[in-house]
């Protein structure tokens, strides 16, 4: 592995904002001011040294067009247990069991800032996207799998294990009997969140009830020209998504919840969460806004980007 000399300070306000996907790595280089001055991508290497060294190419590669010295933050699948060290709960396997926050940090020679990837697209939103000027923000990666995070006045809450915003292993609330045959998940445990509104959730919903094997897409798009299979699905969908979000703003009272992936993308799901929130929520008003993100798919590596403020020493 190559390695990269140490930044000398007060050397660059450049931040790079790295996003460390299953199939993958995009970089980016932001100014002081938030724009995107450089963007990279490469497919990530299934393995746990591949990923450090595409890692240290991307930051050379941009270090050398932009300068050098710059703060770098990374967004990662799973968490980094705060007992251990180590990485856990990461879709891509080769992660897991490893120091990697150490090992960046070694192999870029630096401090290196981290964080969940649904933090990263939380705190993008919070900072200059559809949550902009709220005062707490839930975001929600609704995509292969279901993620959360929340930041308040613009900054990430972590928590004490790490995991503020895990929303996407709490169970299903207020289930009823649309709802089974109970579905199992990765995790271990039963109806949770992702089981039920990622994208393979609610195909294997669909699929269980009308056969075929029609994915989100294809369903949401279904249900546009009136299939009557399809629009039930999607009512169950936003019912469900409304159901979850109701149980967080019973705890959070989130002022904006922010909706990012690939199934956000739906037309109309975000008002129809919202319509769907009066049955549940426990308040005679309801102020919170629940839209659609800002900045898409590069959400994440913005957010990476974010995790050093414009002004971080």
């Amino acid at each position: 592995m190559g390695s990269i000399s140490a930044p000398e300070s007060g050397e660059s306000m450049i931040r790079i904002g790295i996003d460390l996907g299953g199939t993958k790595i995009e970089a980016i280089a932001m100014d002081p001011a938030g724009a995107i001055i450089d963007r990279r991508r490469i497919p990530a290497p299934q393995t746990y040294r591949g990923c450090l060294e595409a890692i240290t190419g991307l930051v050379a590669a941009i270090e050398r067009a932009h300068g050098g010295g710059c703060r770098i933050g990374i967004g990662h699948p799973g968490s980094i247990s705060p007992a251990t060290g180590l990485m856990r709960n990461a879709n891509s396997t080769w992660l897991n069991g490893e120091p990697f926050a150490g090992d960046v940090e070694t192999a870029l020679n630096r401090p290196v800032r981290l964080a969940n990837d649904a933090d990263c697209f939380t705190l993008s939103e919070a900072v200059d996207g559809a949550g902009e000027g709220a005062g707490i923000v839930f975001g929600i990666i609704l995509g292969t799998g279901v993620g959360g995070g929340i930041a308040i006045d613009g900054k990430l809450l972590r928590g004490a294990q790490g995991i503020a915003g895990e929303w996407g292993h709490n169970p299903l609330p207020w289930p009823n009997e649309s709802d089974q045959p109970s579905a199992a998940c990765w995790c271990g445990q039963s109806n949770c969140h992702e089981t039920w509104l990622s994208g393979p959730g609610m195909a294997r919903d669909h699929a269980s009830r009308n056969g075929g094997d029609l994915d989100a897409a294809e369903i949401f798009a279904a249900a546009g020209t009136g299939d009557t299979a399809a629009r039930h699905s999607v009512a169950l969908h936003s019912d469900r998504l409304a159901r979850g979000i109701a149980s967080v703003l019973n705890i959070l009272d989130a002022d904006v919840v922010v909706l990012g992936g690939g199934v956000s993308n739906a037309p109309g799901l975000a008002q129809r969460a919202a319509a769907g929130l009066p049955a549940y929520l426990f308040s005679d008003t309801i102020r919170t806004r629940i839209v659609t993100h800002r900045h898409g798919d590069s959400s994440g590596v913005r957010g990476a980007a974010w995790l050093w403020p414009a002004e971080a020493p």
